[in-house]
């Protein structure tokens, strides 16, 4: 049986994509045999893999079951890791699960259960799309800028779930030279169960971009790769806790 993580925030640009594809490469760097399902329609994740986004018949097609997933998957560059490319008809994912009995992505991960470790990488949104991940996922891994609309973001995500899957919030684009990304980390951190682990602001990881490669893989002993490395261990933890 896989656990389910899905990397999402109501917000975008907070570092979400490149926790999804980190984390993901370091499972399977650990042995794990390892699923990414790119969810959103910009395909970040799909780009930075070198993989072309697109799935056959689109999205609708797949959550409905009438595209074999199966034959979807992507390899990547890394040993022990597949993908499951974006495509931009997910832009209308909303339009193919409305009105299912049942949780359409649920039907699409279940029986890949040959994978140890199934990555979600979700679109910036409060829609149905989220709400099928929020059923899907064993955990929210919710990366957080300390910013003060941050704990906002944090307090609507748990007013939404009401006892769903575990939020594994982290701080992410965090410069600890600034005292007012201290003061909201301190604040945050008092109020809310995150993670201890922080992914500093980082030039390195804005060279994902240029290097369509994970920074685990190509600058391992930076420091925003050793706190990923860091990360992933803690979340390990509090999914057998």
């Amino acid at each position: 049986m896989s656990h389910v993580l899905a990397t999402y925030n109501i917000k975008g640009g907070v570092g979400k994509t490149s926790a999804a594809v980190n984390l993901a490469t370091l499972a399977a760097h650990g042995g794990a045999h390892t699923l990414l399902w790119d969810l959103d329609p910009q395909g970040a994740s799909t780009f930075l893999f070198r993989v072309k986004p697109k799935i056959k018949g689109g999205g609708a097609k797949l959550v409905r079951g009438k595209t074999d997933a199966d034959g979807q998957i992507k390899g990547t560059d890394t040993e022990g890791l597949d993908l499951l490319p974006a495509d931009f008809s997910y832009r209308h994912m909303d339009l193919a699960l409305d009105g299912a009995k049942t949780n359409r992505l649920n039907r699409v991960i279940k029986p890949l259960d040959e994978y140890e470790y199934v990555f979600l990488d979700c679109p910036p949104s409060i829609s149905l799309v989220s709400e099928n991940v929020f059923e899907a996922a064993d955990a929210l891994i919710v990366p957080i800028i300390p910013a003060t609309l941050s704990s906002r973001t944090l307090e609507q995500l748990h007013e939404v779930l009401s006892g769903g899957p575990k939020v594994l919030g982290f701080f992410s684009m965090a410069d600890r030279r600034k005292k007012l990304h201290r003061q909201i980390m301190d604040e945050l951190a008092g109020e809310h169960d995150v993670l201890k682990t922080i992914i500093p602001a980082s030039a390195d990881v804005e060279r994902m971009g240029s290097e369509r490669a994970a920074l685990v893989d190509f600058a391992p002993r930076s420091r925003a790769a050793l706190a990923y490395a860091d990360l992933w261990s803690e979340i390990r933890a509090r999914l057998t806790s």
